[in-house]
């Protein structure tokens, strides 16, 4: 935890540093400020005017100096807060830029939504509102044990023996709510995702959810956030009368300790100066009291801090995918897969289990298979969205671009060489042409126009005013899901990568633009490889291979008219895709509802 709030403030560390002195000071000061209530009176209760006077100048000074400080150490805290939110989220940004695309899962882009915003926030908040008052009832407790221990040995000796009592039980008050604490932050990340989700999505929600407008699962977020929420608040409060009860135990402890000191004496009691250093002892034991109860009422501030940094932690310790010390370059666009296994996690199936293929360059392969075959994941492979796993004796599967494996390939250049078209693609806010230019932001005009050409994009931007001009809106909004596929594909088209990676590019589209960019894959072939996953059976018979997996293997490959004689999966995918096409809807008889009937 220490070691992630040590790195948020990146460059401004030593504002952290200053602060850090300037608080530790300041603490000191606080704490010798209020031992020297104890010459005060006792110079005062003894008689002994002048010395009296003097203490109490010293004790003035003391609260000035401490005033002064502690608004310098304010203003410290806030410039180390600043930094923190700053500085922590270009740091967390630059290291989430290098971690692989595959780390991006759903709970983890909820994770670092909430840490971006709520987390650091809240992190930040700590210099300028908590850790000032923590400091001092850590250091002012330790300068008044030693004050306890001149006046009053046995006194000392118990205050003493409290702190690390003390510390344990703010230990386990805070291993009390911690994992309920772990468990309110994800689901409350979660629900902020849920609500990002359903915002966006409201034209689906309301089309297939009528009046509900899809907020069941909205709802079912909401009440898993709340009942974390009530857990919280439960061992929260728990935590927080446990902490009161150690420090009140403490104040009884020594409260029994001065008791015994009165009535241990023969005499009855004490007289004199031991009278005088047993009122000034009682005084310190009240003083030795209110910096613990500040320290244990902070307890779940504190504790709500550490699980916003061990979630911040967690983002840094996501690791990027290793760059190669001497990176080589791929000597053409051929890619190869040599017995490959993968699995998501350690706990799961594999996704892929001895996956071998060649694809040669400017060649292209069609990969079909059920729903959850592996398709998606091999692609992602070559495009290193992760990296193979590794068997138990050290050996593994290879994923080669060019002749050379993808490790031993640096991350831009192997971007340079792929370029990918999604099922699901994003548009950014701005206009078409700039979205089409994050392919190629150096690209000219006619470069634009061209992609645009060859997408099927001219046919959307003939009947916009503006042109390729036109803003597509906040996630492409504006436009339909056919339409930003066609840009997205646009986009891809004009990076001109010797390698084309397509995931289902057709699937939002109609069958005037399934056709155009059919058209395009054509004029493709022989000049990039393409790998391509589709169901179109007129994208699939134009490969020069395919190849049909199942169950993580490769089940059949071979060229299109070679696995059609051979009455195999890909003639079985065949006839259910002919039937598929052969059937439409007809109209019924008068007064009844319509039938499919083949053509």
């Amino acid at each position: 935890m220490l070691k992630t709030f040590l790195r948020l403030p990146g460059e401004d560390g030593p504002a952290l540093r200053r602060y850090a002195w300037m608080a530790g000071i300041y603490g000191l000061l606080c704490g010798l400020t209020i031992t020297i209530l104890v010459p005060v009176l006792g110079h005062l209760l003894a008689g002994d005017l002048w010395r009296t006077l003097a203490w109490l100048t010293a004790l003035l000074a003391g609260l000035i100096l401490c005033w002064g400080l502690r608004r310098l150490v304010e203003q410290a805290g806030v410039r180390v807060g600043v930094a923190i939110l700053r500085h922590g989220r270009h740091g967390l940004g630059d290291h989430v830029a290098r971690l692989p695309v595959g780390w991006f899962t759903r709970q983890n882009t909820a994770r670092l939504g909430h840490v971006v915003t709520q987390g650091m926030m809240a992190v930040a908040q700590l210099p300028a509102h908590v850790l000032t008052p923590i400091t001092v009832g850590i250091i002012t407790p330790v300068l008044l044990v030693i004050a306890l221990f001149l006046l009053h040995w046995p006194l000392g000796l118990v205050a003493l023996a409290s702190l690390p009592f003390l510390a344990g039980a703010l230990a386990l008050s805070a291993r009390l709510s911690q994992r309920a604490d772990d468990a309110f932050q994800r689901d409350f990340a979660n629900a902020s995702q849920r609500v990002v989700e359903f915002a966006q999505a409201q034209s689906v929600l309301r089309a297939f959810s009528g009046a509900d407008a899809g907020t069941r699962w909205l709802e079912q977020e909401f009440d898993e956030q709340r009942r974390s929420g009530r857990r919280l608040i439960r061992l929260s409060t728990a935590s927080s009368v446990l902490n009161g009860w150690a420090v009140q135990a403490v104040f009884a402890a020594l409260l029994i300790a001065a008791a015994l000191w009165i009535t241990g004496r023969p005499d009855g009691g004490p007289a004199g100066g031991e009278a005088i250093a047993m009122i000034l002892a009682l005084l310190l034991v009240s003083r030795f009291i209110d910096p613990l109860l500040d320290v244990a009422g902070y307890g779940e501030v504190l504790r709500g801090a550490r699980g916003q940094l061990d979630a911040i932690g967690t983002v840094f310790a996501a690791e990027p995918l290793p760059e190669p010390a001497a990176p080589q370059i791929p000597r053409d666009g051929s890619v190869e897969l040599r017995d490959v296994r993968f699995r998501y996690a350690a706990d799961e199936a594999e996704v892929l289990r001895g996956v071998s293929l060649q694809v040669p360059a400017g060649s292209m392969i069609a990969l079909i298979g059920r729903s959850g075959s592996g398709k998606t994941t091999l692609v992602r492979l070559i495009a290193r969205f992760f990296d193979v796993d590794k068997d138990f004796d050290g050996a593994g599967g290879q994923v080669l671009v060019g002749g050379v494996d993808v490790r031993q390939i640096s991350t831009a250049h192997l971007a340079g060489r792929i370029s990918q078209i999604f099922q699901d693609s994003h548009l950014f806010t701005g206009s078409i042409a700039d979205n089409i230019r994050i392919g190629k932001p150096d690209a000219g005009d006619a470069e634009v126009m061209d992609a645009a050409r060859q997408a099927g994009v001219t046919a959307i931007v003939a009947r916009l005013p503006q042109g390729l001009d036109t803003p597509v809106g906040e996630g492409g909004a504006r436009l339909s899901g056919g339409e930003r596929q066609r840009i997205a594909i646009a986009r891809a088209l004009i990076r001109d990568a010797p390698i084309l990676l397509v995931d289902e590019a057709t699937a939002a589209l109609d069958a005037g633009n399934q056709a155009i960019i059919t058209d395009t894959l054509a004029r493709l072939r022989g000049r990039r490889t393409l790998i391509v996953i589709a169901h179109q059976l007129s994208t699939v018979a134009m490969a020069d291979q395919i190849v049909v997996l199942d169950g993580g293997r490769i089940v059949e490959q071979g060229p299109p008219a070679r696995l059609r004689e051979n009455h195999g999966p890909y003639a079985q995918f065949l006839e259910e895709r002919q039937k598929a096409r052969g059937w439409r809807i007809a109209p019924g008889r008068a007064g009844a509802p319509s039938d499919f009937s083949p053509d």
